[in-house]
């Protein structure tokens, strides 16, 4: 006896063994993938590896109706057999091979699986006794469920399609637990004979007569054990309409596409992505470019998240998937561009964080050298002073510039870095032009790093499958500064708008910037809305350039169209109230209405802006200045307070500034110059001296040998207000001297030399210039 339970014992250890060992009945098959919105409309269903419609789905999955009818009408003693129904092998025997008056099948459902899964041909002897063995193999390991669930999953519904998740949704356009009785009943005998009864199924045409009939018997059968749906037979008798996979969707595929990369051996996707904005926004780019194309705008690519969640509303990757002209299946949102002025922005806000600027910090807008780089504006003009908040909406070139040569490291280069933008080279690379977008991003990135200034600062990926679980994220910015450049960037006016925004009641603030590329061959709009992230591009995938390609005539328009309609089809739009202030570290303060620095008694017109304690520039005004005047002469006094002198308040701009206002015939009050005698040690320790602008740091300059005779090279300074003449010096060497502004030129020599500028006050300053010959 204890023999007997220790053999027992032994092949029940060896089943269990044998169980956990034993691989999943869905291994060595391929499956199609469904791919949902985000309210379970299908966008996709694909094929296969081998061309099949076969989509995997647990039991739990599918309608209980479709189980039911399966086994009523397939084998009603499932669930008590072996794997192998003796009654109905000698039925079939019976029928089919003695009597011959009619086939007869009588597989199990667990021997039809055996026979799809080991491929077994069953139509002889050996065949059907390889059959019955492999059922009983797939009965030892596996439960009933298992081998039902795998039935449902790989059995042929005819045509290409395979398991019943495929042909709810090619038949019927439902998902397999959203059978009605009249659709399972369908389903359920297509298996026994799929060639004749799909073999001539057309779209729009009802199903042919052997599928009508076999559905009526089962019916039967099914009223028999379930009386209770006598009163479906109406519907059941209605002769029931079936789709063809030619019907199935094909939506968002640039989308579709990306998300089956993120997830590729999931069956079911369920994404984020809103079907219904998704169409709106499709219909307004194909609108768009078919109004523009003869402009040359024949693409374009668009981004819609919602920057609190990062969930991907809508993502079109190009205006049309189809359109070989423009490489319409290329998923532009993926694509590497030059995003132009669109990381200004960010640039701001490393400002802001390093104390360099509050919005209303005056920067200057005038020609600038940054080593070999000088930067000009897209109009090619300069504005003079300019406050730093409208340097950004103005989109001005050379003040940004300007803010990043400034930032402490890691700068503008480490932010991207820190953000994950992919395929960024060494900042030395790009150098100062990586401030006006050199380096390239995608539609997707830059979307993620205007969504990080909603975000308080706080970079996160984006979502694109529901169950992608939310990140804490990276902090690139602090809060304060992300609020600062959003406030800023809303007072960014609608191009297309010839009214004033607060004209309009309940107006929806849009925080936005655009992006040319060099070359014209990028057009960016990208900003926060309501709730949502919007990112536009226009262009051409294979990088032609169109002098059409600007960010705000080319890429703005549809912005802003697709604003429009978000706010009456979208109304969570309307409803979102944004962040306020909540804990943010700010405070307004007065400051002088034009320098931007704290206000002396001399800044008679003063201005409210946003501050950061502890962490904004606190520098003075340093452009109104008070001096003494001679009241017989109108000269400028040696000493300040001496008897026959008067106080005046003049402003003190630097000389290239005061160009600029010249050349707009803008007159300022500049200060008078000193009366004679004074002591140059009392006036060199006043004001600021003069700032070497030429010859430029970092560059060796060439001279030809040919024409060494002819070769000049300019010296020029900024000057003060109050300096008229800059003397220049090489090494000991006296050259001359030009008017304040104006250049003088050496003639040079091949070696390294110390220039040195020093103006009519005594206020010096020095630089190195290095040249060589060459041939």
């Amino acid at each position: 006896m204890k023999q007997t339970i220790r053999i027992l014992l032994f092949l029940a250890a060896i089943l269990i063994l044998l169980r956990i060992l034993s691989p999943s009945l869905q291994s060595d098959v391929s499956f199609s993938q469904a791919i949902y919105d985000r309210s379970g409309k299908l966008l996709r269903l694909t094929l296969s590896r081998d061309d099949k419609y076969r989509l995997w789905l647990p039991l739990k999955s599918i309608s209980p109706v479709l189980v039911n009818a399966t086994l009523l009408h397939e084998d009603k003693w499932f669930r008590f057999h072996p794997g192998v129904s003796p009654k109905s092998l000698v039925r079939a025997i019976w029928h089919t091979y003695v009597k011959k008056d009619r086939k007869i099948g009588g597989s199990t459902i667990t021997m039809q699986l055996a026979r799809i899964k080991y491929d077994i041909n069953s139509r002889t002897i050996s065949g059907k006794t390889s059959q019955i063995l492999a059922a009983f193999w797939l009965e030892l390991l596996y439960s009933k469920n298992e081998i039902l669930e795998a039935y449902l999953n790989l059995v042929s519904y005819g045509l290409n399609i395979e398991g019943a998740g495929a042909a709810s949704l090619v038949y019927f356009h439902k998902n397999a637990d959203k059978l009605t009785l009249s659709d399972a009943l369908a389903l359920s005998v297509i298996p026994q004979s799929p060639a004749k009864r799909m073999g001539r199924v057309t779209e729009g045409i009802p199903a042919n007569q052997s599928l009508e009939q076999a559905r009526k018997v089962l019916f039967a059968k099914w009223i028999g054990k379930y009386p209770k749906d006598q009163d479906q037979k109406s519907i059941v008798d209605q002769r029931i309409i079936l789709k063809r996979p030619s019907d199935l969707p094909f939506l968002a595929p640039h989308f579709a596409n990306e998300v089956r990369e993120l997830d590729p051996f999931d069956p079911v996707l369920n994404t984020t992505l809103d079907l219904r904005l998704q169409r709106l926004i499709e219909r307004h780019i194909k609108s768009y470019v078919e109004a523009n194309r003869q402009k040359g705008i024949k693409n374009a690519v668009v981004l819609l998240a919602d920057h609190r969640t990062l969930e991907v509303k809508s993502l079109i990757g190009s205006a049309d998937f189809f359109d070989q002209k423009i490489d319409g299946q290329v998923n532009g949102a993926r694509a590497k561009r030059s995003p132009g002025s669109a990381l200004k922005p960010f640039i701001y806000g490393l400002g802001i964080d390093q104390g360099l600027i509050h919005p209303m910090t005056m920067l200057k807008d005038a020609p600038m050298s940054f080593g070999a780089y000088n930067p000009e504006n897209f109009d090619g003009e300069f504005s003079g002073p300019i406050k730093a908040k409208d340097a950004l909406v103005k989109s001005r070139n050379v003040p940004a510039v300007d803010i990043a040569s400034r930032l402490a490291p890691p700068g503008l280069h480490g932010l991207l870095l820190k953000a994950g933008i992919t395929r960024m080279r060494d900042e030395s690379f790009y150098g100062m032009s990586l401030a006006l977008g050199s380096a390239e991003v995608s539609v997707e990135e830059l979307a993620q790093l205007y969504a990080m200034l909603a975000n308080g600062g706080v970079l996160k990926p984006l979502k694109f499958l529901k169950h992608q679980k939310e990140e804490t994220g990276t902090r690139l910015l602090s809060k304060e500064a992300s609020y600062l450049v959003l406030d800023i960037l809303s007072n960014n006016p609608n191009p297309l708008q010839g009214f004033r925004t607060d004209w309009i009641r309940d107006h929806l603030s849009v925080s936005w910037k655009t992006g040319t590329s060099f070359g014209f061959r990028d057009a960016w709009s990208v900003g926060i809305v309501g709730p949502y992230v919007l990112a536009v591009w226009i262009g051409n995938f294979d990088g032609d350039g169109n002098p059409a390609f600007i960010g705000r005539e080319a890429a703005a328009p549809l912005f802003f169209e697709i604003i429009d309609s978000l706010k009456s089809q979208a109304p969570e739009i309307n409803e979102y109230s944004g962040k306020g202030l909540g804990d943010l570290n700010l405070t307004k303060v007065e400051v002088c209405a034009v320098s931007g620095g704290l206000p002396g008694p001399e800044c008679d017109q003063r201005v409210p802006t946003w501050f950061v304690p502890g962490r904004s520039p606190i520098a003075k005004c340093d452009v109104h200045r008070r001096i003494f005047v001679n009241s017989a002469t109108g000269l400028r006094a040696c000493s300040d307070g001496a008897r026959g002198t008067r106080p005046e308040v003049y402003e003190f701009w630097p000389s290239d500034l005061l160009a600029i206002f010249q050349q707009a015939g803008i007159p300022r009050r500049v200060p008078p110059p000193y009366e004679s005698g004074c002591r140059m040690d009392d006036t060199a320790s006043r004001g600021a001296g003069p700032r070497i602008t030429s010859p430029r740091e970092e560059v060796v300059y060439s001279l030809r040998m040919s024409d060494l005779n002819k070769e000049r090279i300019p010296l020029t300074a900024v000057t003060d207000a109050d300096s008229r003449v800059v003397r220049w010096f090489m090494n000991e060497e006296y050259l001359g001297a030009s008017a304040s502004g104006k250049p003088y030129f050496w003639r040079p020599k091949a070696g390294t030399f110390v220039v040195r500028a020093v103006d009519d006050l005594g206020r010096t300053s020095f630089r190195e210039v290095r040249t060589q010959l060459v041939e």
